[in-house]
């Protein structure tokens, strides 16, 4: 057997199980399997006293020495029977249940018996419960090591089809016993570095573990080689762009001097004057710039933006903006104008609500270089659309597009500014954006006030319709924002259009807008421009409103059901408000039933206002996949590592990463690396043989 075959070649296990292995779990090759790594153990934890049982516990199987004292038989909805016993020793008790052949039950088992069981600890009413518990065999000693049993994550029609996280161990370890090619791909000097296990060692521990140790030694090993082929990868491929893929050079900033002396009226932050020399560099290097810009809500990314515009304009090249909604994007066109309108520079907008006839005129003047700066949405990548000289490409949101999108516009020699108000940990940044240069701005300019944020229960909820009512009689806007998960999309919606009648009818002479995931897009802009412009007073929304939506009037947020966001999320929606010089509100309203995690969340949002550092407590409460969100398509995804907990890990291995490719920059002195770095991230790399 070798690892690379398809699963579907295993003889011994029927086709529509391996056919939907493969279709469930996305595991098509005999690696892929050994390869989907435990998402947990369960033990069975040996628990001396029943006074010793804990929340800690709850879930796990447990065995326990005792006698049942009782047995008592009792009735659920509808009139069935279950029976009830108290299971008890000389500390405490606990209590067990049977649904099913409670008669055969209540004969096997005697009173004032010593009986050692073994179940799943649940928790009832505040009390501890097993439901039909195992005897466990007397040979076994309670001074025996704990078994220890991986547990993977199995959707629910797998378990259906008799794939349970038992049958998928048995395979892995028969599949284990037979391949005849698991072979070593780190480099030998690494692994007696860091005293790393081998890798069919590993893979054999991962799953069938005899104890903790034997975990801790396979997980070490295997997040080690996650992280290094994926720090190799985008190490690689910024040496290829760094060394390979030339850039125009824009060495001439007379006209950004111009500006910055004469025009501009308010005095830049010291991070983004650190940014933009930077980026200055990049620009008259020689190589092509990609460099990613991160900077919290109200930061300044926008001027940061405009002038490096001028930069490539000065130079006499064309410049692309691409924003991911018609609204940011047109805002973005009114923003720039009103920049340029001193300048002499023609600034277009191309949407898909571009009409025909000013699409082609746009294009044409585009070919011909008559438009300086095109604004728009993936409309921008559309083959028709021509530069005459394209010179820089500002991606604004960069994570709201796909990597084909992205890809295809900064395919040129072109300079690429990538631009994103979501805080990043520097962990996940070094892993999502290890081949980009990074640069932040973690400055806010000068008289802003910071928006206060509160968090209240349901039956507080006249509290923000107070607050919301004496804003709009000030004169100002208001959000109301519903959750959405793709899940439950329909509850959702059913939830957004109750929200809005009651809205309704706490503020029945006041005009409302409303957008949601079924609207079209057009309507959806529709109505953003008339709260935007100021017609109507209240904005009911999904998060469509996350990004993209600039009204300075508005200045009170009312989130719904806040504990459903992560923190990144809900840092975005509180970006909504504090535009101006104007207080701003943030509320979060939630039910009293919180999780311990959900709390915290909570308490970490109201009490920080910085983006990056609720971003650091986020990836440690939630985990990297929950920050960046479904959408973020294309991004590494990770079978084993946890960017939070393995930051050490990955320190090292970028470290050991750099070092290979600063003596041997093509991998043409380590073949084995260069083909498990194509076969392991699925890479069809041109400069990699």
């Amino acid at each position: 057997m070798n690892i690379n075959d398809l699963i579907t070649s295993l003889t011994n296990i029927p086709d529509f199980k391996l056919k939907l292995i493969a279709q469930e779990l996305n595991i098509k090759t005999i690696n892929d399997l050994v390869e989907f790594f435990p998402c947990r153990y369960k033990t069975n934890l040996l628990i001396e006293n029943i006074s010793d049982l804990d929340d800690k516990y709850l879930n796990e199987d447990v065995i326990l020495r005792g006698t049942i004292k009782s047995f008592q038989k009792n009735k659920i909805k509808g009139g069935k029977e279950f029976l009830e016993a108290v299971f008890c020793d000389k500390t405490g008790y606990i209590l067990l249940t049977w649904f099913k052949k409670i008669d055969l039950i209540q004969k096997y088992f005697k009173t004032d018996r010593e009986y050692k069981l073994k179940g799943t600890l649940k928790k009832k009413r505040s009390r501890f419960v097993i439901a039909h518990p195992n005897v466990v065999q007397e040979t076994l000693s309670f001074e025996l090591e704990q078994e220890i049993k991986p547990t993977y994550n199995i959707s629910t029609k797998l378990k259906q089809f008799g794939v349970d996280s038992q049958f998928l161990n048995r395979l892995i370890n028969y599949v284990l016993s037979q391949i005849s090619n698991i072979d070593e791909n780190i480099p030998e000097n690494i692994c007696e570095k860091y005293k790393l296990i081998n890798r069919y060692k590993a893979l054999m521990l991962i799953h069938n573990p005899s104890c903790s140790q034997d975990i801790h030694q396979a997980q070490r090993r295997l997040k080690f080689e996650e992280l290094f082929f994926i720090q190799l990868k985008l190490l690689m491929t910024k040496h290829i762009r760094m060394s390979k893929q030339k850039g125009f050079i824009m060495s001439d900033i007379t006209l950004f001097n111009d500006f910055f002396n004469n025009h501009l009226s308010f005095e830049l932050t010291n991070a983004q004057k650190k940014v933009l020399k930077e980026i200055y560099q990049d620009m008259s290097g020689g190589f092509q710039m990609n460099r990613l810009l991160q900077g919290d809500v109200g930061s300044g990314k926008t001027i940061v933006a405009f002038l490096s515009m001028l930069i490539a304009l000065g130079n006499g090249y064309q410049v692309a903006l691409m924003a991911p909604t018609e609204i940011l994007a047109e805002q973005h066109y009114k923003n720039i104008c009103e920049l340029c309108k001193d300048l002499g520079f023609h600034v277009a907008l191309l949407t898909g609500s571009t009409r025909t006839a000013e699409r082609k005129s746009i294009l044409y003047y585009l070919a011909h270089g008559f438009i300086n700066i095109l604004i728009g949405t993936h409309s921008l990548i559309n083959d028709q659309v021509v530069y005459q000289k394209l010179g820089l490409v500002i991606i604004d949101e960069q994570h709201k597009f796909g990597v084909e999108q992205r890809a295809k516009i900064t395919n040129t020699s072109a300079h690429v500014l990538i631009m994103t108000a979501t805080p990043i940990p520097r962990t996940l940044a070094m892993t999502l954006y290890g081949d980009l240069d990074v640069s932040v701005l973690n400055e806010m300019p000068p008289g802003r006030s910071p928006i206060k944020t509160i968090h209240i229960y349901e039956s507080q909820r006249l509290r923000a319709i107070g607050l919301a009512r004496q804003q709009i009689e000030k004169g100002h806007q208001v959000y109301f924002v519903f959750p959405l998960i793709e899940e439950s999309k329909k509850l959702d919606l059913k939830n957004l259009m109750d929200g809005y009648e009651n809205i309704k009818s706490y503020f029945p002479n006041t005009p409302i807008s409303i957008t949601h995931g079924n609207m079209l897009p057009k309507d959806k802009d529709i109505e953003m421009q008339k709260f935007a412009r100021g017609e109507t007073k209240i904005m009911v929304s999904m998060t469509v409103i996350e990004v993209g939506i600039n009204v300075p009037n508005a200045t009170v947020i009312i989130i719904e059901n806040a504990n459903r966001f992560g923190l990144s999320q809900l840092h975005q929606l509180r970006g909504r408000v504090g535009r101006s010089d104007f207080q701003s509100f943030c509320v979060l309203i939630t039910g009293v039933k919180l999780s311990a995690v959900g709390k915290k969340r909570l308490k970490a949002f109201v009490d920080i206002s910085d983006g990056f550092e609720l971003s650091n407590v986020d990836l440690q409460l939630r985990g990297e996949g929950d920050i960046m969100g479904n959408q973020q398509s294309g991004t590494v995804s990770m079978k084993i590592a946890n960017l939070q907990t393995d930051y050490n890990i990955l320190q090292c291995a970028r470290i050991e990463a750099l070092e290979i490719l600063k003596a041997d920059p093509d991998l043409d002195n380590n073949p084995i690396l260069k083909r498990n770095l194509v076969d392991k991230l699925d890479t069809n790399y041109s400069h990699v043989g």
